[in-house]
C-alpha cells in the first residue's frame, strides 16, 4: 500500500530537521510537509533540506493545512494517509502499529492514543482535563468511547482520504471529524502510542484553560453530531 505522512508545520524551524530525519531514517513511506504560512525560517529550511513540501501563501490554521495534505494524498492516489505533527511529539516507531488495522482491513480510521497504556508524555494537567471533558461529551452524543479525541496522530484509509479532501473543518478538526466518522458508521479504532514533549516552539492550541474555548469545542462537536447523516 502507498502510505503518505502529512506533516503540517507552522513556525517549526527548530523542530523540522529532526522530524524529517527521523521519518527518513525509520519509515519507508512518502511524506509531504505543509508549510502553513510560517513567518520564521521554516520555509527556507524546507527548501534548503530538500524536504518535500507545499507552501501556503497564508496561515490557514491546522484544519486548512491538514486538508491540503489530504487533497495531495487523494490526487496522488495514496492508500493510507497519516497525520504526523511537525513538532516532534509523535514517534515514528508507532507508525507501523497505527496503520496495521487499515492494512489488514479491520478499520477505516485509526487514532493513536497516549491514554491507553499511559506511557510517555501525558500532556499538562489542564489539557488532560479538557481532553477528558471532550471524550465524555463524544461518548454522551455517540455512545462511543474515544480516549484521546484531540490526538493528531491519525491514520486514514483511502475512503476517508476522499472524505477529508472534500470536507474538513477549519477549527477543532480532530474531535469534530471523529464524531463525523462515528455518525457515518466508519470503523474507528484506537491504538496505544507514546508521545514526546515538545522540545521547542509553541503549540497552536494555547487556550485550554479558557472555558470559552472548551465551550466552542463542545458546540462544534454537537453541531457535527446533529448534522451528520449516517451511511
Amino acid at each position: 500500500m502507498k502510505v503518505l505522512l502529512i506533516v503540517p508545520v507552522y513556525n517549526e524551524e527548530l523542530n523540522i530537521q529532526h522530524v524529517y530525519e527521523s521519518i527518513k531514517k525509520h519509515a519507508n513511506t512518502d511524506m509531504i510537509f505543509i508549510n502553513d504560512g510560517s513567518t520564521d525560517h521554516t520555509g527556507p529550511l524546507l527548501d534548503e533540506l530538500l524536504i518535500p513540501h507545499i507552501d501556503g501563501i497564508s496561515n490557514l490554521g491546522i484544519g486548512g493545512a491538514v486538508q491540503t495534505g489530504y487533497k495531495y494524498a487523494l490526487e496522488n492516489d495514496y492508500d493510507i494517509a497519516v497525520q504526523f505533527d511537525g513538532d516532534g511529539q509523535h514517534s515514528i516507531f508507532d507508525l507501523e502499529r497505527l496503520i496495521e488495522p487499515i492494512v489488514n482491513g479491520k478499520a477505516d480510521f485509526c487514532i493513536g492514543s497516549r491514554f491507553i497504556e499511559k506511557s510517555g508524555f501525558q500532556s499538562t494537567f489542564s489539557r488532560r482535563i479538557g481532553i477528558h471533558i471532550i471524550s465524555w461529551f463524544i461518548h454522551f452524543l455517540t455512545g462511543v468511547r474515544i480516549t484521546d479525541p484531540t490526538s493528531g496522530y491519525r491514520a486514514a484509509s483511502k475512503e476517508i482520504i476522499a472524505l477529508f479532501a472534500k470536507n474538513y473543518p477549519e477549527e477543532y478538526p480532530e474531535p469534530s471529524t471523529t464524531v463525523r466518522l462515528i455518525k457515518q458508521k466508519k470503523r474507528i479504532v484506537e491504538i496505544p502510542v507514546v508521545m514526546n514533549e515538545r522540545q521547542a516552539g509553541k503549540s497552536s492550541i494555547r487556550s485550554w484553560k479558557n472555558a470559552y474555548y472548551m465551550l466552542n469545542v463542545c458546540l462544534s462537536i454537537l453541531i457535527t453530531a446533529l448534522t451528520t447523516k449516517g451511511d
